[in-house]
């Protein structure tokens, strides 16, 4: 999506608005997949292989993968799944949400792409927001 944007104002300093609105609805279109669904509500039961047998019956799965703590390896709850195609990922929506999976009403939904780019942790970027790594003001410490 950022590259869309940017590639939208060059056209702009360009002067070559005409074709900006079709190039971009082309560039969206090319990164939206429709083929990835995002599940949840999952029970922390549900592997990748059970995930992948309750949406096969839709289409050819390319791939299934519940997501698991870092730490515990513990399912965190959702997954995704990928199709082959959109028509089948479609159908798996429209047919799977709302449903039961291993005792627990699931939510299906087209997944939305992670933005590219470093992952900011807190406000500013830190760890301790603006008192720094430890916590606690200047004024409390013996430096």
């Amino acid at each position: 999506m950022a590259f869309s944007s940017k590639l939208g104002s060059l056209l702009r300093q360009n002067g070559q608005t005409p074709m900006i609105s079709s190039m971009l609805n082309s560039l969206r279109c090319m990164s939206t997949s429709t083929k990835k669904l995002f599940i949840g509500g999952l029970s922390y039961g549900t592997d990748d292989q059970s995930l992948r047998e309750a949406f096969s019956g839709f289409g050819d799965v390319t791939e299934a993968r519940v997501i698991a703590d870092r730490d515990t390896g513990r399912s965190r709850g959702f997954g995704f799944v990928n199709f082959a195609d959109d028509e089948s990922a479609s159908n798996a929506l429209s047919a799977m949400d709302g449903q039961e999976l291993q005792g627990r009403n699931i939510r299906v939904s087209y997944a939305n792409e992670r933005p590219s780019g470093p992952r900011s942790f807190g406000n500013n970027g830190g760890f301790g927001g603006s008192r720094g790594f430890g916590g606690g003001s200047r004024e409390d410490s013996s430096f």
